[in-house]
């Protein structure tokens, strides 16, 4: 049997083995002619069969609970979007389109627009193309494109997966994921690993190999190798997740409050349901997304406390609007377009630029926290110096908000992290973003997905200098990037000095129970191991070494075995 190698960014811990079953790509553009006969008739095509597709999405969401039920319901409100929709019957009575094409345009601009914000709502792009297929199908009367049948157990091998798709898999067929694209932040990669599937993502060359062929992957190591011979098969060992119900804690009673990342209601049910001491990162963007003039005070509010309600009496983050410029909000007026957007007006310089915006949103949390019983905390996005901290910390406290802190995103904030703490109670870490200037490297681009894996010596080197700054401050250092959500990583993490992990709700109980299953003794033992690796497979290579003592003869995950055990 011969067997080679591709290398992608391990997502999703565990190995598996099987044939590769290739997920179609998606359709091509539709024509832009002939014109309808009757573009009245014609727009009025596509309501129904978006209101069609949102109702079979919403069906596959009652099926499905916790992560995969949230990414459903939020993809069925996508396809139903009464601007998506008008957008697109407009196109059809304006310039003469057919129905499929004019839902491809207008998506095609909405998805440009999320991926212009950047961040997690730029990543929320590859959601509404997955609407935007699913609309065109329909319309075309063609099947749409995605997950095949399987018959059988399988590897799936993909460009990228549509989160919708990813939500409800079978994890007794699906027995591995590998795409081409996507990143360590996607939807793809939180949905794997709440249905516990090794996944690797950013796997150039998988898309050139040709059935039938096997596949081993490890979603460790995000090595895919190649079998050319006798295909095996091997399922990931799924043993179920010991149940978890808080508090986050290390086996020696050493408290690490563990939180969730939400950005809805349905996010916030989620988290709750999972057991969250609270949240981490509550991005607040959603107020926004729709709006063509800023919403009012008042209604922000009512947004607000509506997800804050089912956290009365425990502690949320809020994060203040965190947006781009080049093609802003609409009710955004300073800024202009932009040749580089993640290097622009964005986050808090938004902020300063306008700063009635920022007031009145800060006035807003400030009553939702009133109105809610929630423990509210701000935070301020792309904080660059003190003096931008200590501006912020100033007109929050002003707006009734006593805790303050700021996203650690970029990295002369590490550097001059002392003199940032001096102005706030709290910092917390955006690896995602923090990964994406260390390295120079779009976290949006699958063919840099490599240098945005948060296991990278250099990211993890600039945590242990921001940990050692707040111990000698006493500052929390909270981490609410995805990279809180990997159980190995994050025993690195409090070991470098992370006080508290904010992650999607589905991986608060492999956190949990990894972080119950090892002393704060050993955490430190593995980020200073961490420390010494020269690229991330050196790394994780060192931290499972070195906690591999920790466990006593206690089950261990998967991704806790050297490769020469497996």
């Amino acid at each position: 049997m011969a067997v080679t190698g591709l290398q992608g960014v391990g997502v999703s811990a565990g190995r598996a083995a099987g044939p590769m079953v290739r997920v179609a790509d998606p359709l091509p553009p539709p024509e832009s002619g002939p014109a309808p006969a009757d573009p009245a008739e014609e727009a009025a095509r596509i309501r129904p069969v978006a209101e069609a597709v949102a109702a079979e999405l919403s069906a596959r969401a009652g099926r499905a609970d916790g992560e995969p039920r949230a990414v459903l319901e939020t993809t069925a409100a996508m396809a139903a979007d009464p601007a998506l929709i008008a957008s697109a019957e407009t196109l059809v009575v304006q310039r003469g389109l057919p129905a499929p094409r004019a839902v491809y345009e207008a998506a095609g601009t909405f998805a440009d627009d999320l991926r212009a914000l950047g961040g997690y709502l730029g990543e929320r792009a590859r959601d509404v193309l997955d609407v935007r297929d699913r609309l065109v199908a329909e319309l075309s009367g063609v099947r749409p494109p995605g997950v095949p049948v399987l018959e059988a157990p399988g590897v799936l091998v993909a460009r990228d997966l549509a989160p919708a798709d990813t939500a409800d898999l079978d994890p007794a067929l699906v027995l591995a994921l590998v795409t081409e694209e996507g990143g360590p932040t996607s939807h793809t990669a939180i949905l794997a690993r709440a249905l516990r599937i090794p996944a690797v993502v950013g796997c150039r060359g998988a898309l050139e190999l040709a059935e039938p062929v096997g596949l081993i992957v490890d979603g460790d190591t995000g090595l895919v190798q190649v079998q050319t011979g006798e295909i095996s098969v091997q399922a990931v060992d799924r043993a179920a997740e010991p149940s978890w119900t808080g508090p986050g804690h290390t086996s020696d009673g050493d408290p690490i409050p563990l939180l969730a990342n939400v950005g809805s209601v349905t996010d916030a049910a989620t988290a709750v349901a999972a057991g969250a001491e609270g949240v981490g990162l509550f991005r607040t963007e959603f107020c926004y997304l729709d709006a063509e003039t800023e919403p009012t005070e008042a209604a922000q509010r009512a947004a607000y406390a509506e997800v804050l309600a089912a956290f009365a009496g425990l502690p949320v983050v809020v994060r203040t609007l965190d947006a781009g410029s080049d093609k802003p909000l609409p009710f955004l007026s300073g800024s202009s377009a932009e040749p580089n957007p993640a290097l622009g007006v964005r986050g808090l310089r938004i902020g300063r630029e306008e700063v009635g915006v920022l007031d009145r949103q800060l006035a807003a949390i400030a009553g939702a926290q009133a109105d809610s019983g929630a423990s509210v905390s701000v935070m301020a996005p792309m904080v660059a110096t003190a003096e931008e901290a200590d501006w912020f910390a100033t007109r929050a406290r002003a707006a009734g908000l006593n805790r303050v802190g700021v996203m650690i995103e970029v990295p002369a904030a590490v550097l001059t992290a002392q003199e940032v703490f001096g102005s706030v109670d709290f910092v917390s870490v955006g690896t995602n973003d923090l990964a994406q200037y260390v390295f120079a490297a779009d976290r949006m681009l699958g063919s840099l997905a490599g240098l945005n894996d948060p296991w990278q010596p250099a990211l993890l080197r600039l945590l242990a200098l921001l940990g050692r700054a707040a111990r000698e401050t006493g500052t929390p250092v909270g981490v609410c990037g995805e990279a809180a959500g990997d159980p190995l990583l994050a025993a690195v993490l409090v070991g470098l000095g992370a006080t508290s992990l904010s992650m999607a709700a589905g991986s608060l109980a492999s956190v949990g129970n990894r972080l119950a299953s090892i002393s704060r003794a050993h955490c430190i033992a593995a980020g200073q191991a961490a420390l010494l690796g020269t690229d991330p497979a050196s790394v994780r290579a060192a931290v499972v070494e070195s906690i591999s003592a920790a466990f006593d003869g206690a089950p261990r995950h998967e991704g806790d075995r050297p490769a020469a055990e497996r």
